[in-house]
């Protein structure tokens, strides 16, 4: 067997480092313009990291530096404990599946898959026997004798990871690999992709600008803004604990609040807005002094919709229903508070009658349910 499952991946022995890939403080400068700048990652052996954000902020530009497609400017791109600043892509220990696929559409499936194998001079019997197996692990046994012109998006993207995983890279690179496909089939590709980490119990190294792709498949993520690394966690982490107004603002939806310090204690912040509105935050964070600005983030997931006052005193106000849009599971609200914020809700749809616009209704959630981030 040439693959091996998760909770036997490969053994690490010879290498001194136990992670996969390092970049320590890369930068890379395109006609003056910095593209990468002082990036520090480590990513750890078998993990399926992604590096998330929008476009233009550097995460592609940072994948094709591990795959030695781009030279950095300064720092150092490691691979497995090794320098790969002066390694040429081919002699780097990485495949890269591209959204494009790249498949040759003069050969079949099989010797798609066969290419690399046959570059390194590999046995006829060797190289059939690899081949098989990772048709097996993408299943697609019996498309070998096909053509990519005859294989659906999601068949050519599987074969494309079978080539990319045959040849047992210490990595695999996938730039936005799902994102030719429709959404349907880019749902079902999600679980594929990562039942095919988890049986090659490979490091996967994932760019992407799909939030929910990112949060549904990664062990960790890197978040990218403006060339540099915002934050690095796991998705519950970088979901829940943003720290920054930015990771809190891409990563899903939330409701962003601007405002000042009143007054602090180690758990508690007394937060007023520009407009008038009194926050109370609970947080673990330590905080210097009254005045600071702030910015509490709250998710629309979070935040209770009363059409009656609530029996509660903090984090409560009055606003005007000014938009609903039904979703099916979910029913989606814009409500303008009083003091002039509009506010986004999302709340489970459970089959009431929705209210109907300009409805007075109170929004309110826990001091433990938004989060306080530093303002600029």
């Amino acid at each position: 067997m040439i693959f091996q499952t998760a909770a036997h991946k490969p053994d690490t022995s010879e290498h001194d480092s136990a992670q996969d890939v390092e970049l320590r403080k890369v930068f890379k400068v395109f006609d003056g313009e910095t593209a990468v700048r002082g990036v520090d990652l480590e990513i750890s052996r078998g993990e399926f990291f992604s590096i998330l954000g929008p476009s233009g902020c550097g995460k592609t530009t940072t994948l094709r530096l591990i795959g030695g497609f781009e030279t950095p400017s300064a720092g150092e791109v490691l691979i497995r404990g090794k320098s790969m600043n002066h390694i040429p892509p081919y002699q780097r220990p990485v495949n890269t599946v591209f959204q494009s696929y790249a498949l040759f559409n003069h050969l079949s499936i099989a010797e798609n898959i066969a290419f690399g194998l046959r570059i390194k001079r590999l046995g006829k019997a060797q190289i059939e026997e690899m081949v098989e197996e990772a048709l097996k692990l993408v299943k697609m046994e019996s498309y070998a004798n096909r053509f990519p012109s005859q294989l659906s998006g999601g068949q050519q993207q599987r074969v494309a990871l079978a080539r990319a995983l045959v040849n047992r890279p210490a990595v695999v690179l996938l730039d936005e690999p799902l994102g030719a496909l429709d959404l349907k089939l880019r749902k079902q590709m999600q679980v594929e992709l990562s039942n095919l980490h988890q049986d090659s119990g490979l490091t996967f190294v994932m760019v992407t600008h799909d939030q929910e792709e990112a949060l549904s498949l990664s062990d960790r993520i890197a978040v990218m803004h403006d060339g540099r690394i915002e934050q690095v966690g796991s998705p519950t982490e970088i979901y829940e604990r943003p720290k920054t107004a930015f990771v809190a603002d891409f990563i899903g939806e939330t409701n962003l609040l601007y405002g000042r310090i009143e007054a602090a204690d180690r758990r508690v912040l007394h937060i007023r807005t520009g407009n008038g509105l009194k926050i109370v935050v609970e947080t673990s964070e330590p905080w210097s002094h009254s005045g600071s600005q702030v910015v509490v983030s709250v998710r629309p997931e979070k935040i209770h919709l009363s059409l009656n006052p609530p029996e509660v005193k903090a984090n409560c106000f009055e606003g005007r229903l000014k938009n609903v849009m039904y979703l099916g599971t979910h029913v989606y609200y814009v409500v303008q508070l009083l003091s002039g914020e509009n506010l986004t809700i999302l709340q489970p749809n459970t089959k009431g009658s929705l209210p109907d616009q300009q409805t007075p209704i109170y929004v309110h959630w826990s001091e433990k349910d938004c989060i306080a981030l530093q303002g600029s």
